[in-house]
């Protein structure tokens, strides 16, 4: 179905899937547009999402921007607290659908589009007043293969032995201050020998970059045995296969998808060292543009040392950590994932105080409902939350960078099975039913993605797709914008998910959890056969931190994520702003597969997906 306004002319397929919970080789939606760059040549040399791929296209060849009227008349939004409800929808194209046909054409011939190969420092137009022009080098696709800096001057085992008591850290990203870097990590701080000396690793992840990934370990680690564990299937996994070919050090673990629209969407890193075992969950792909300028989250573990004797029962912590881990491992059923499941009951994991949260392809029932997805973090939360008094009025935080289809209204999973795991508090939690707990959704506006330090290709790592986005208008009321002021990454996009429960005034958090897993059903499971059965699609993987675990009743909120020793320890570093604002009646969310023609990006850019 073809469909055409201010924002140009799409294709619209009959997918009703998120693009992050589809096989990587569907077809996108087309936008038609003369002289869009196509070829080998602009696409990534890793299979990744069409979503990325319209990025990456679009930073090889740009589409810029010269309309001066157009440019003339863009200026930020107000900054908002409130909005009618009828204000705070989503429409296809706002106002652009009241337009008529002879306005549309004489608009349409105003926008002159080009297709250029290089930016120049000049070439940047319509920035938000403040924001520095990224420099060139951080803005060009072209140098992917450039040395990027982990964290240099920084005392690494400072870092992590102070002040930081949650491990809980955010990657480095290439164009903020300097400061607001000070305790962020780069793939090659955490793969660094001051961590360790590398035995070996196992990276688990969706997106691969197998050239780009080998250079993020250090030289003396780079031929030292990796397991890579995929979702790929078909020509995806011969593509795999094929990057990871010239190293013999690398072998491969496909992780089963038996259920359709499922992805291997964890993202995780074994490091078995000389001196004993590292575990690490985060929420990056293991490509360059997921370490570079977008806001993604990473627990990194204790040193793990070596069980004495080797006894498989002991080292495991208050929050089962290691039984849990191994049990998600072993829901793979991989012969080369066995030796891993060996070397950590051959490790003590006694020190560990996050729980796992996982999710892991397949159809639960009985006790089994409560391993796997939400079900999980409703059993947590049962367990080992304390009780809040009048709870009702403690609101839920959820933030992510795709949503998946939820239904035709709330009521057929978000605000009830979904929502009923988030409100869980306590052995004394409420019977089910519907909660009146406030719930704030935070997911980046076009106006973030258009003055973000990527530009419109940020719009890649978020993949809410119009097929989907037009049959929950009802969703978009829930919205709020993406602001990181207190980290310094309100122009940094989140490709982190996170889900927490706040006091009414923002000061509290019951708790916290950092997690791969997006909005969706196929991440976090759906109800089947009236409640009995939870059918879940996808692997993911997250770290729930509570209170009681740290010998406390709730966190503080930290005021800045990197004061350090400047305020207790007990206060937790969230990376955003709160309270999260609610989108203003202009705003709408970031849909990936329609064009955006009528202003440009802080690269002088338009966005055109294809």
């Amino acid at each position: 179905m073809s469909q055409e306004g201010d924002y140009g002319k799409w294709t619209i397929s009959s997918s009703d899937e998120s693009e992050d919970e589809k096989p990587k080789l569907d077809k996108p939606s087309t936008f038609s547009l003369p002289h869009a760059g196509q070829g080998a040549a602009n696409e990534p040399r890793y299979t990744c999402s069409e979503a990325r791929k319209a990025a990456h296209r679009r930073k090889k060849s740009p589409v810029k921007f010269s309309n001066a009227d157009s440019v003339s008349e863009v200026s930020p939004p107000k900054r908002q607290r409130s909005g009618s409800q009828e204000d705070l929808g989503w429409c296809l194209s706002s106002s652009d659908d009241e337009l008529q046909p002879e306005t549309r054409q004489k608009q349409a011939k105003n926008i002159v589009v080009k297709e250029e190969r290089g930016i120049s420092s000049k070439d940047s137009a319509a920035q938000r007043p403040g924001n520095p022009t990224p420099p060139a080098h951080h803005r060009l696709e072209d140098e992917e293969e450039e040395y990027e800096t982990s964290g240099e001057g920084q005392d690494i085992w400072d870092m992590l032995d102070k002040g930081n008591p949650f491990r809980f850290y955010l990657t480095r990203v290439s164009g903020i201050e300097p400061k607001d870097n000070s305790g962020a990590l780069h793939i090659k701080d955490i793969l660094s020998p001051l961590f360790g000396t590398l035995l070996s690793s196992a990276q688990f992840n969706y997106c691969f970059d197998v050239d780009w990934l080998i250079k993020q370990y250090p030289p003396q680690f780079r031929k030292k045995p990796i397991l890579l564990v995929h979702g790929d299937k078909r020509e995806a996994k011969a593509h795999l296969h094929a990057q990871a070919k010239p190293y013999e050090n690398i072998s491969l673990c496909q992780a089963k998808l038996d259920i359709a629209f499922g992805t291997h969407h964890t993202k995780m890193m074994l490091l078995l060292y000389e001196e004993g075992l590292r575990v690490v969950i985060h929420t990056s792909n293991l490509i360059r543009a997921d370490w570079h300028q977008k806001t993604q989250g990473i627990w990194l573990s204790p040193l793990y040392p070596r069980v004495v004797h080797g006894t498989h029962g002991s080292g495991d912590s208050t929050t089962h950590f290691k039984a849990d881990l191994i049990s998600y491992l072993m829901a793979y059923n991989a012969p080369s994932l066995k030796e891993w499941i060996d070397v950590i009951h051959e490790h003590d994991l006694s020190e560990t105080n996050v729980y796992l949260i996982g999710s892991t392809p397949g159809r639960f029932q009985g006790s089994e409902k409560d391993n796997w997805g939400h079900f999980r973090l409703r059993k947590l939360l049962k367990e080992h939350a304390s009780s809040i008094p009048k709870g009702e009025s403690w609101p839920i935080v959820g933030q992510f960078s795709s949503i998946g289809s939820m239904g035709a209204d709330e009521s057929k999973w978000l605000c009830s099975e979904f929502k009923e795991s988030l409100v869980t508090q306590g052995k004394e939690s409420r019977t089910p039913g519907k909660s009146a707990a406030p719930l704030h959704l935070i997911y980046p506006s076009v106006e973030n993605v258009r003055t973000s330090l990527e530009g419109y290709p940020a719009g890649g790592s978020l993949p809410y797709s119009i097929q989907t986005a037009e049959k929950q208008n009802w969703l978009h009321s829930y919205f709020h914008k993406w602001s990181a002021e207190t980290s310094g990454r309100s122009n940094a996009m989140p490709h982190i998910k996170t889900y927490m429960r706040l006091s009414p005034d923002f000061s509290q958090i019951a708790w916290f959890l950092v997690t791969s897993a997006n909005l969706s059903k196929a991440a976090w499971g759906a109800l089947e056969k009236n409640g009995a059965q939870l059918m879940i699609r996808s692997y993911e993987l997250g770290v729930l931190f509570l209170p009681s675990a740290f010998g406390l009743d709730s966190f503080r909120v930290k005021q800045k994520f990197f004061s350090g020793s400047k305020e207790p320890t007990s206060s937790f570093p969230v990376p955003y702003d709160l309270p999260p604002e609610l989108y203003g009646s202009k705003d709408r969310p970031w849909i990936w597969n329609i064009p955006y023609t009528k202003a440009p990006d802080t690269h002088g850019n338009m966005w055109v997906p294809s």
